[in-house]
């Protein structure tokens, strides 16, 4: 059992890897590299730009919040399997557990929170592949559980950024140097391995073809946006005239202007497109493939009729929250309940676990008024199948 970090000399200033910009030169190319460098293994450019993406994008640093604080604000409670005296221990060593978390990052010490924290970090593995945590546990002596004393735990999740890993042997290993290529194994138990979609891998493609027409759309703005002025005039170059005109055809504010001889006329020089831009297009096209990616579906694309965009935007994000509550629970329900009972009650089976409720997935009245009728006629439900339905702690007897 680790209580000890091997990450406490970690510092951002001493990774030169923190000074790589990956943004600043992207191309289709340099984007190419990192995105096969990741599937062989090597994670850390990939990564690092990731991260500068989902923070630097308006857009997908809006959908990518959503969708992570949508399942780090559920409730979650602590059920068992059957209703012994052992399985009450184990849940409320679970409770105890979870209600004594605490969570922080490995290089930003200001982030600290608890359970909601916890999750919402390793919900970065939808973005970003994987997700990982240190777990620091803390050995609580002389606590009881119904009456009955005994050593219980807690921990501390240490959230570590992806580029800090390799992943060569298909088994993420930790890189604490930045000269070494091959890492050093996770210990089972001490380290929280969270594997999600990798949307980002999509979502860079779609950051670099909507920044590419984007940046020459701000040049079209910058050449194009004020026309030019072009001022004709008889007097002769050097004369107070001249100079009169020259005045008037700079006091009209435009960036370009010119002055020539014969004729006395000013003219505007338009020199913005006669047809319809192509730029607005392709970044509104990225936009909505990003929110697409992560929501689920693009409510503004879809709400063209009848109000069909919303029902159908609402039931994806649904669907999506479930799948995301799912994939959490079953996560700590293998990598921490499993090594937490493990060490407080031997070998004995397992018999509690986490459950984190999808909110949207439950219409609590409608399904509590089919279980009553279902029991009026006699149909027999198990006891805990309610308790996880319902998200009720404890276990209810049949």
């Amino acid at each position: 059992m680790k209580t000890k970090s091997d990450i406490q000399t970690l510092c951002p200033k001493h990774s030169p890897r923190q000074g790589f910009n990956p943004i600043r030169a992207l191309t289709p190319e340099s984007l190419t590299r990192q995105l096969d460098a990741f599937h062989r293994g090597e994670l850390w450019p990939a990564a690092l730009l990731w991260d500068a993406i989902e923070r630097r994008d308006d857009v997908l640093k809006g959908v990518a919040a959503k969708r992570k604080k949508a399942v780090a604000r559920l409730r979650w409670t602590v059920l068992t399997t059957d209703d012994s005296e052992e399985a009450r221990q184990q849940q409320e060593a679970l409770h105890f557990f979870y209600n004594n978390l605490r969570c922080t990052g490995a290089i930003d010490h200001n982030e600290r929170g608890s359970f909601a924290l916890l999750v919402k970090q390793m919900m970065d593995s939808v973005g970003k592949k994987y997700a990982v945590h240190e777990i620091i546990y803390q050995i609580h002596d002389h606590c009881f559980i119904n009456n009955c004393a005994r050593p219980l735990l807690s921990a501390e999740f240490r959230f570590v950024p992806l580029w800090y890993f390799e992943n060569y042997t298909g088994l993420l290993r930790f890189l604490p140097t930045d000269v070494m290529r091959e890492g050093i194994p996770l210990e089972g138990g001490a380290w929280l391995v969270t594997v999600g979609d990798g949307l980002m891998e999509a979502c860079s493609i779609a950051y670099l073809f909507k920044h590419l027409p984007l940046r020459d759309w701000l040049v079209y703005c910058d050449r194009n946006g004020m026309p030019g002025v072009k001022g004709v005039t008889d007097a002769v170059p050097g004369t107070p005239q001249w100079e009169m005109a020259k005045q008037a055809v700079e006091a009209f504010g435009a960036e370009f202007n010119a002055l020539m001889s014969t004729g006395s006329d000013l003219q505007a020089i338009d020199l913005t497109s006669r047809g319809t831009l192509p730029y607005p297009a392709l970044v509104d096209r990225m936009d909505r493939a990003m929110a697409a990616l992560w929501c689920g579906s693009d409510l503004s694309t879809l709400s063209r009729g009848n109000g069909v965009g919303a029902s159908m935007q609402a039931e994806g994000q649904s669907i999506l929250e479930q799948d995301d509550a799912a994939m959490i629970s079953e996560v700590l329900n293998e990598q921490v309940d499993r090594y937490v009972l493990n060490y407080l009650f031997g070998d004995a089976p397992v018999k509690a676990y986490l459950s984190l409720q999808s909110a949207q997935s439950d219409n609590f009245l409608r399904d509590l008024e089919l279980y009553e009728r279902l029991a009026k006629l006699g149909v027999q439900i198990p006891a805990n199948d309610l308790c996880e339905h319902f998200g009720v702690r404890g276990s209810l007897k049949s």
